[in-house]
């Protein structure tokens, strides 16, 4: 089938799921790399990790190292962790405190701003001008005590992506969570199958039946907007686990969530490693209220065995994908909304390939 048949947007009613081959075949990885990741926000740190001038982490965004550091004035400042000598990098771990960025190859100095200090050994070279050189910028936001950067000026503008969900989590006070610790989970199935499982409740009676007791699923909803989605819904028979209130289950194109329930943020970042493999982490943070601190343990413990659910569901069905056996299946309206809007959000990426 031609690559337009694939990329063609359906009504939800009459939707189908992404074609099998986007899940299989390792072509599409770069792809995706450069014309999904590279050209969207993407979670890359906590504010708690760049608190003082100086402070920096490193990482890879889309398959390029990227350096963040935090400026005297207080701002942010992100670059390609990249030497404009010969490609060497600024820093190979985050640190706090640095007072000027040094190549570790060949010992170049940046200021904290990017601007080029010194060039080691450098006096003979007819013409340089260290003035003219410095580190290529790469847009980076603060948000409710996350950090994100954005690889590519075509990338969607920062309040467009997350428009209307900062007045609707202000109760939550994300800002003020600070954060406990961060699981790792390497999975065998394609990183699009995580976030598919994540984008629906449809699965809770079948695959999680402690959470589905926890969760209304007469009243779990879904709400659809331009660059994220949001699952929502009341908490029930969940003593000593998230406490009274609601879940909300953001998702921001295209690979992070935000898990958010009474006290507590979670959230998961997923990340491509090879075409049939993903990396997802999750990171904690909890307010500092005493009935919230007394049911870390336990919540923890909860969302362990959910993900153990997940993992086992999710390495499954890239095993069907990969079948053969497999034709695009009709998606539930009801239920699969979430689904329908990310795959339709990367069928738009994908029919740029032409």
């Amino acid at each position: 089938m031609p690559l337009q048949e694939h990329c063609r947007i359906e009504p939800l009613d009459q939707a189908h799921a992404l074609h099998a081959s986007f899940y299989t075949e390792p072509h599409w990885l770069e792809f995706e790399q450069r014309e999904v990741f590279g050209r969207s926000w993407q979670l890359a740190a906590h504010t708690g990790e760049l608190a003082a001038p100086g402070d920096h982490v490193v990482g890879d965004v889309a398959g390029k190292p990227v350096i963040i550091v935090r400026q005297p004035d207080g701002s942010l400042q992100a670059f390609f962790n990249v030497c404009r000598h010969r490609a060497g990098p600024l820093a190979t771990c985050n640190g706090k405190g640095a007072k000027a960025l040094h190549c570790k190859y060949h010992g170049w100095t940046y200021e904290l701003d990017g601007a080029l200090r010194a060039a080691t050994e450098m006096q003979d070279a007819r013409g340089f001008d260290k003035s003219a050189i410095g580190l290529p910028r790469v847009a980076v936001r603060e948000w409710h005590g996350l950090v994100f950067v954005a690889l590519d000026a075509a990338t969607a503008p920062f309040a467009e992506v997350f428009a209307g969900i900062a007045e609707r989590v202000a109760p939550a006070g994300l800002a003020h969570m600070r954060f406990a610790k961060r699981d790792t989970y390497r999975l065998a199935c394609n990183w699009k199958v995580y976030v598919d499982n994540f984008l629906e409740g449809y699965h809770l009676p079948f695959v999680h039946p402690g959470l589905s007791r926890v969760l209304d699923y007469r009243a779990y909803d879904t709400e659809l907007a331009q660059w994220h989605s949001l699952q929502h819904s009341p908490l029930r028979n969940n003593a000593g686990l998230y406490g009274d209130g609601h879940a909300w289950y953001y998702f921001i194109y295209p690979n992070t969530m935000l898990n958010i329930t009474p006290g507590r943020l979670q959230t998961n970042r997923i990340l491509p490693a090879g075409h049939g493999h993903c990396i997802v982490e999750f990171d904690y943070y909890y307010a500092d209220a005493p009935d919230v601190q007394a049911r870390v343990q336990a919540e923890q413990a909860f969302s362990d065995q959910i993900q153990a659910e997940d993992i086992s569901i999710c390495e499954q069905v890239q095993q069907g994908l990969a079948s053969g056996s497999y034709s695009a299946g009709r998606l539930n309206p009801k239920r699969e909304g979430g689904v329908w809007h990310f795959q339709n959000l990367l069928r738009a990426a994908y029919a740029r390939r032409g």
